[in-house]
């Protein structure tokens, strides 16, 4: 008569722990960096998003009311910065607007050159991720050029 052995489960129970224990860790890495991944796609299309829909309004020559005096606008540059902080959703630090014929700080006359760029810091969630970046952090740098229309030139301040 042979002798048939029974395998139990009992018996593998260690084996299924220890590939747990092995896997698990490369899929938690995966994941996050997959999440990290998305992050940053994210990041850098609402940034060109907002900055493009502030260099739209740019180009008008148009100004916003001033929310703390309903009388008064706001000067160019700030209303773009504005428009840039709408479209984004939230607060963008360090906008910096640039006219070919009136420099840095300046929107620009009629039918000149604007350019809107921003450079944004995002930290990193995985840190084996992170570690491919400077200080964990991914730098997004973002800019668009339009030409102004021909608006007054009483509007360019």
């Amino acid at each position: 008569m042979k002798m048939v052995r029974h395998i139990t489960w009992r018996g593998c129970r260690g084996q299924s722990l220890t590939e747990f224990a092995l896997v698990v860790p490369l899929f938690f890495l995966l994941f996050f960096g997959i999440v990290d991944c998305a992050r940053l796609f994210n990041t850098q299309l609402m940034l060109q998003y907002a900055l493009r829909e502030a260099g739209c309004f740019a180009v008008t020559g148009n100004h916003l009311p001033n929310p703390s005096d309903p009388n008064q606008t706001l000067s160019r540059v700030n209303s773009i910065i504005e428009i840039a902080n709408r479209a984004a959703g939230r607060q963008l630090n360090g906008i910096n607007i640039t006219s070919h014929l009136g420099g840095s700080g300046h929107a620009g006359g009629p039918s000149d050159t604007i350019t809107i760029s921003l450079v944004h810091d995002m930290p990193l969630l995985t840190p084996v991720v992170g570690r491919f970046f400077p200080n964990g952090v991914y730098r997004c740098s973002v800019s668009t050029t339009f030409r102004n229309e021909p608006f007054p030139p009483d509007q360019t301040l």
